[in-house]
């Protein structure tokens, strides 16, 4: 398997930690009679890490799509190389980065390394569509 297959598998796997994050904290803050009931009332407020632990997790799943189609295109297109290996390297890391500063709140930085992912993703978009050389 390539190291951008991988990566991806890995982003998964991250993926589901930011499923899992928000969702204990919530739980933590509402109870767990209210998490196993149907929910029809919003509950108590969600807390300031809770809110930013699922803001980031949307942030992860609107950009997901985009990444794990041009991984697996490449991978089919038989395009892999430099540029999707760095690709994959900087938008798994920086996703990885990107969950503690959300959840800690540390602005400016936060938006730094959101770029560094999407400039993994833009990497693997160009080798993608570029000509073989």
């Amino acid at each position: 398997m390539t190291t951008e297959l991988t990566l991806l598998a890995w982003t998964l796997v991250l993926a589901l930690v930011q499923v899992l994050l928000p969702a204990t904290l919530r739980t933590g803050e509402t109870g767990v009679s209210y998490n196993a009931s149907a929910r029809d009332n919003e509950g108590p407020p969600v807390g300031k890490v809770t809110g930013r632990l699922r803001r980031a997790q949307a942030n992860l799943f609107e950009t997901l799509p985009v990444i794990a189609a041009a991984i697996l295109i490449a991978h089919v297109a038989g395009r892999n190389g430099a540029l999707t290996w760095w690709g994959a390297m900087l938008y798994f890391w920086a996703r990885v980065v990107y969950v503690p500063l959300y959840a800690l709140g540390i602005p400016y930085v936060r938006s730094l390394v959101w770029l560094v992912s999407l400039t993994g993703t833009i990497l693997i978009l160009v080798a993608v569509l570029l000509p073989a050389a």
